[in-house]
């Protein structure tokens, strides 16, 4: 069979039209072309010559294909040429294309097909340029080389170098060439899988699959010691896949071309491969581009896109006046390995078996090739967290550095404050001691002249020794409470009776409010008050306020110098007040009287009321100051009750 591609293009409409002609010949019946054939194919030559009338000659171009389509390769490099062809020619070209043989192999009798080549140009100018496709056209157009319009310049393209060497060109004959390094594709399977076994090589069936076998035979002649080859020539399609789906492990499949199996079937390269991919157990290997992206791992490719291109360009200089001897381009070598990704996937097989200058294609994108941006910023927003998390731990350490510290200088402030209100109570211990060292003294004396005068009843003796422990033990509890106000200590809560720290505070400050002639008054509540606290730090607090409402009333007539102090119980909290009847609060100050340094006294620090408020915070409790209308002002403590003072509470409500 023969098939013609007849291209016509209008230079003035600037579109192509393929005609596409089959038809049967019986080639071994008759030699002479049909009649109707030569009629119809006329007829077109006519139709292309008559829409370029009046325009440019048209350059005609026959180009002999080796193969028929369904070939990637073929394919690929058709379209590329004619694109090619028309980018550089400079002029409208028409291209004629013919298969010659449905395998690649022109059977006899191969005359019958140049008597239809002929008389396709019957009539017509012979064609300017004549490409041969492959290495079976090529061998075609040389044989008949006399009968295929002898003064037409000839262009083989993409023929091995090797043939080149048997069958020189002539003058009216150039040529691009590839250098098939076959041998370098199973150097590059061993090279990314070094355990393979076997190979099995798809070259299709039939002539073509047989003259494969014969060749590479020969040039694989030193990896016989290491790989064994099985061949596909005598097998049809399903059986060659059910071959591949069982190959033995450390197996390879290197696939060439295929184009018919053995039961004389014809399959296009996309859909062999195709089945392959999904049934072979091995590796698929190839070395022409357009095999990439079809299931084949990779290796060195030939490129199809060089190829075409080199043959477009010497083939548009040719059509453009070139001689064709002075046309010598050097055979198209294969370029950098190139793999698939996807397929490395899939076999396991790692990069770092393959070559350092190789490319791989089809990678999956990364989350960073797809979300650069978005990964970024979450980048950032990390570090950004991560140094906020860093500072705010920072912060909280530094803070609970400073809380320490605070307690800390709490309790030396505190001490320090006791010490001073200690010395202003100095007076008032001696004198409290004065009374029950006077009884004592007083005692003793009495009993030691009632023993010296002989005249000591029992009763009176025990009534007199009585009293000096009752003495003493007045000026022991007077020191202890006057000692433990001086001891330094931290916080120690603990259920106590508020009333009982209340009546101990006044005691402490009773003297010295009588010396400097001030009444004092305390209004206690009916219901008893056990709240959670320290009873020396409370005691402070009180002695503090109270020590402030003395001082307050320094510039107050005498008749007029009075302190209240009063508990008012709620449902959870108890208030202790310390009112008095002074010069009150300057305005200007009173919003900040609870701020370190500030005081109202010449001789003060300003540190009192800073500490009353910090031990009063120590135990949950709040304090405020403000103004008397009458005069004075009033300080008032919010502490919270204990859980178990409110329990009682309710129990006696119940």
């Amino acid at each position: 069979m023969a098939e013609v591609f007849v291209s016509l293009r209008s230079q003035r409409q600037g579109a192509r039209r393929t005609v596409r002609i089959p038809k049967s010949l019986d080639m071994c019946s008759s030699r002479l072309p049909s009649l109707k054939k030569r009629v119809l194919l006329g007829a077109l030559l006519m139709i292309g010559a008559a829409s370029s009338e009046g325009q440019p000659a048209v350059k005609q171009v026959l180009m002999l294909q080796s193969f028929d389509r369904g070939i990637l390769v073929v394919d690929q490099f058709t379209g590329d040429f004619r694109v090619g062809l028309d980018q550089r020619a400079g002029s409208a070209v028409n291209v004629v294309q013919v298969v010659v043989g449905p395998t690649g192999f022109v059977g006899p009798p191969e005359d019958a097909v140049v008597d239809y080549i002929r008389s396709s140009f019957a009539g017509h100018r012979p064609p300017d340029l004549i490409v041969t496709v492959a290495g079976p056209a090529a061998v075609f157009a040389r044989t008949h080389r006399q009968q295929l319009f002898p003064g037409t310049p000839l262009l083989f393209a993409s023929v091995d170098q090797h043939w080149l060497v048997d069958a020189p060109l002539g003058d009216n004959e150039s040529a691009v060439a590839v250098d098939n390094d076959f041998p370098g594709l199973i150097d590059e399977v061993l090279r990314v899988l070094p355990d393979t076994r076997k190979v099995f090589m798809v070259v299709g069936s039939g002539e073509l699959g047989r003259f494969w076998h014969r060749k590479l035979e020969t040039e694989f002649t030193r990896f016989h010691d290491r790989v064994g080859f099985i061949w596909s020539e005598d097998l049809s399609l399903e059986d060659m896949l059910d071959r591949c789906a069982s190959l033995p492990s450390h197996s390879a499949i290197v696939y060439l071309s295929f184009g018919t199996d053995a039961k004389g079937g014809a399959y296009a390269d996309a859909q062999v491969l195709a089945d392959l991919h999904a049934r072979a157990n091995a590796p698929l290997f190839g070395m022409l581009s357009p095999l990439l992206g079809h299931g084949i791992v990779g290796g060195r490719m030939l490129s199809v896109e060089d190829l075409s291109r080199n043959t477009a360009d010497v083939a548009s200089r040719i059509l453009n006046g070139t001689p064709p001897r002075s046309l010598r381009v050097s055979p198209l070598r294969a370029a950098l390995p190139t793999f698939d990704w996807r397929e490395l996937q899939r076999w396991g097989i790692p990069e770092s078996r393959l070559p350092p200058d190789s490319a791989v294609k089809f990678r999956s994108p990364s989350l960073w090739d797809e979300y650069e941006l978005t990964v970024l910023a979450a980048i950032a927003l990390l570090a950004f967290q991560s140094l906020l998390i860093l500072r705010l731990l920072y912060e909280r350490r530094a803070r609970q550095r400073a809380e320490v510290e605070s307690r800390q200088n709490l309790a030396l402030a505190a001490d320090a404050n006791r010490r001073e209100t200690m010395s202003a109570l100095a007076n008032s211990i001696g004198h409290e001691l004065a009374q029950p060292l006077s009884v004592v003294t007083l005692n003793a004396q009495a009993l030691q002249r009632m023993v010296a005068a002989r005249q000591v009843a029992p009763d009176e003796m025990g009534e007199i020794l009585a009293a000096i422990k009752a003495g003493a033990f007045l000026a022991s509890q007077i020191l202890d409470r006057h000692r433990a106000m001086l001891r330094s200590r931290q916080l120690q809560k603990k259920p106590i009776d508020l009333r009982t720290v209340i009546d101990a505070s006044f005691s402490l400050l009773a003297h010295d409010m009588r010396t400097k002639q001030i009444e004092a008054s305390l209004e206690p509540s009916s219901t008893p008050c056990v709240i959670d606290g320290d009873p020396v730090l409370l005691q402070q607090v009180l002695l503090n306020l109270v020590r402030n409402a003395m001082d307050a009333l320094a510039g107050t007539p005498p008749s007029r110098r009075r302190i209240t102090i009063r508990d008012t119980i709620k449902t959870s909290t108890v208030e202790v007040s310390v009112s008095d009847t002074g010069t009150g609060l300057p305005a200007e100050i009173i919003d900040r009287l609870f701020t370190a340094f500030v005081t109202t006294k010449s001789n003060g620090l300003g540190i009192g009321l800073t500490i009353v408020q910090s031990i009063v915070d120590a135990h949950g409790g709040t304090i405020d100051a403000k103004r008397n209308p009458e005069g004075g002002a009033t300080f008032t403590v919010t502490l919270p009750r204990s859980p178990l003072s409110l329990n009682t509470a309710q129990g006696v409500r119940t």
